[in-house]
């Protein structure tokens, strides 16, 4: 009976990774009240890689994306501004960097550089980054960057991951019973 119950939970469990594993991934939404950039490096010289001029704060940015590109797991990590450099390029411009991560599925990147809270200038010299795109000037510059998984990959790396964890668990146990005896 518990064995039959073991089977059950295991296949359950099983099913709905897959329905997670396969779901379409959201696609990050174009930020709103923001002009696109077409600016090199902006556009398809990095893959999976678009930029917006906007006057809104980090808040609203981040707001705006936690509520458009959710998931079951969604998982949220704020990285230091200077790891935007090996994400993007060594003159990527930062003040604040975040990552929305969907386990075995994708992560999507949200860079933002304010010019006026530019915490690698001096105060004083900041006038000079100074936000200007067809001749308007701008608060931030916010750059998205996916990074996504093929679906026969993720469902290969998650079930390989069970699969390990379930040797571990099952050697743990071993170990444990022959200590008793």
């Amino acid at each position: 009976m518990i064995k039959k119950l073991k089977i059950t939970v295991i296949l359950i469990f099983n099913l709905l990774a897959l329905i997670y594993l396969t779901t379409p991934i959201p696609v990050p939404k174009d930020l709103p009240n923001s002009i696109k950039s077409d600016l090199p490096g902006d556009t398809v010289q990095i893959p999976n890689t678009t930029a917006f001029f906007t006057n809104m704060t980090r808040t609203e940015v981040i707001n705006f994306y936690k509520a458009s590109y959710t998931g079951p797991f969604r998982i949220l990590l704020n990285h230091p501004p200077e790891k935007a450099r090996t994400i993007w390029h060594q003159t990527t411009r930062s003040y604040y960097l975040e990552e929305f991560v969907l386990p075995f599925r994708q992560s999507l990147y949200i860079n933002g550089f304010e010019w006026e809270n530019d915490v690698f200038t001096k105060p004083a010299r900041r006038i000079k980054n100074k936000l200007l795109y067809q001749g308007k000037e701008y608060k931030a510059k916010i750059t998205l960057r996916t990074f996504p998984t093929n679906l026969l990959a993720r469902i290969f790396v998650f079930y390989l991951s069970q699969a390990t964890v379930l040797i571990l668990f099952h050697s743990y146990l071993r170990f444990f019973k022959r200590k008793k005896k």
